[in-house]
């Protein structure tokens, strides 16, 4: 069984304050990824409608087609319900903000050979958690690198205003906009083991570079969590989850971000 971390050391507190992302190990066993395995991979066979769409009979031009990323799985998935509130990544965020943890989100990413990275971006720009902060659980179901498309992080960027995203290179990125890090500031990548769980701040600038392999994919199952005390985020994210799945409306944030509602109908992240 995977080992329940009740409380982080405070080098790791200070690690994410000071950094902006943490990498926790230990939070799933080896049962926990084997059912995550099989729900998704039942799932990467059909399509569900506003949350799944993938092209079954595509031509493989782009892989990304056929296996486009699962949003919201937790609303009509028991299991991925389940593991969005996976008790000892609920127990780390806790420790995190200092409070109780909402659960606001669920993503499933299979990440196929060939497949385009994700452009540089903030979360928070996205969910608009106020007061506080979004928190992002990132768990690599495949071992993943710099030649699968991997993580990227740009440490210490959660201290950051949010930005306003220029235009991605459609080339590398399956998603549009880009922020550009500070002069002097390089993203780097994050290696992670198959279980692994990568906490980072809803303004930290993060992104992924493309699957450069021929045979492996890079799955992960990303959720996004929001700080009990907050009282608004985007209208995209209700209803919220305790841990207990009791469920939670916040109000709909219409501020539309830093930027006003010009980049609001983009996309849901």
């Amino acid at each position: 069984m995977a080992n329940t971390l009740l409380k982080l050391t405070e080098e790791q507190k200070q690690h994410f304050e000071r950094e902006g992302y943490l990498i926790v190990k230990g939070l799933f066993s080896a049962d926990h990824l084997a059912e995550i395995d099989a729900t998704f991979e039942e799932i990467s066979m059909q399509a569900v409608p506003g949350h799944f769409e993938p092209d079954l009979q595509g031509d493989g031009s782009d892989p990304l087609k056929r296996y486009p990323r699962v949003m919201h799985p937790h609303r009509f998935n028991e299991t991925a319900r389940k593991y969005m509130l996976h008790q000892p990544v609920m127990e780390v965020l806790a420790d995190l903000y200092e409070e109780e943890a909402l659960a606001a989100q669920s993503m499933f990413y299979y990440k196929p050979p060939g497949s385009r990275g994700q452009a540089l971006h903030q979360d928070n720009f996205y969910l608009q958690v106020e007061p506080g902060n979004c928190i992002a659980a990132w768990t690599a179901i495949d071992a993943a690198d710099e030649e699968n498309g991997g993580l990227l992080v740009v440490p210490k960027t959660n201290t950051l205003d949010l930005s306003c995203p220029d235009l991605a290179d459609a080339k590398e990125s399956f998603t549009t906009h880009y922020v550009k890090p500070p002069k002097d500031e390089k993203a780097m990548p994050v290696v992670m083991e198959r279980g692994d769980v990568l906490f980072f701040n809803g303004n930290l600038i993060h992104g992924s570079y493309r699957n450069k392999t021929k045979d492996r994919f890079r799955r992960a199952f990303i959720c996004h969590y929001a700080n009990e005390s907050a009282t608004h985020i985007s209208h995209y994210y209700c209803p919220l989850y305790r841990q207990n799945g009791e469920t939670i409306d916040l109000e709909n944030n219409p501020s539309g971000g830093p930027c006003g509602n010009e980049f609001e109908a983009a996309y849901p992240h």
